[in-house]
């Protein structure tokens, strides 16, 4: 995994649940492709197209695997912000300061309510962030929503939250400006 531009974050990885997934379509796509390649063996110019299709499709799912390798979540220490990603359709950037908690919570998602933000893999989350304030999220369109409650799955749930609660804690603790008492 490419994580040489974390700079000094760390890096949570999403993209493990759905390696079966991927390799199934990609088994789908060329069973496809020799399928149709024996279909239309009396086509000629059909029969040269069909391969070139099923090499893209299959392209097509590799990349998509690789995006959500390549764009892992982020915990990045020196914005003190949680990246969260979902391979080239969102991003979200959650300052620690408005995490008013963050715990792990197997779901599957459902329809979406307002204010709240799914970030799937395989239709299941295993992360919850509650916010204290809201945060803007883009769609792919552009449009912008305000959510204040996060789902998201990382493939270790349980550290993500561990480090969360540290980074909070440590984001939280601020030295005092009070010089101390008088005299």
């Amino acid at each position: 995994m490419r994580t040489n531009w974390a700079g000094g974050g760390r890096v949570f990885g999403y993209a493990r649940a759905r390696r079966a997934l991927v390799a199934g379509s990609a088994l789908a796509c060329v069973l496809e492709t020799l399928t149709m390649s024996v279909l239309l063996r009396h086509w000629p110019v059909l029969d040269d197209v069909v391969p070139v299709l099923g090499l893209c499709a299959v392209a097509c799912v590799a990349a998509l695997h690789a995006s959500s390798v390549a764009r892992p979540h982020l915990l990045d220490t020196d914005t003190h912000a949680l990246r969260l990603r979902r391979a080239a359709r969102a991003d979200v950037v959650v300052p620690l300061g408005h995490i008013a908690s963050a715990e792990r919570e197997l779901r599957v998602t459902r329809r979406r309510a307002d204010g709240e933000l799914d970030l799937p893999v395989g239709f299941r989350t295993s992360v919850t962030l509650q916010l204290a304030e809201p945060v803007s999220h883009f769609t792919l369109l552009g449009r912008q929503r305000q959510v204040d409650t996060v789902h998201f799955h990382a493939d270790d749930a349980d550290r993500v939250v561990e480090t969360l609660a540290e980074a909070i804690r440590r984001a939280r603790t601020v030295p005092s400006t009070f010089p101390g008492p008088p005299g």
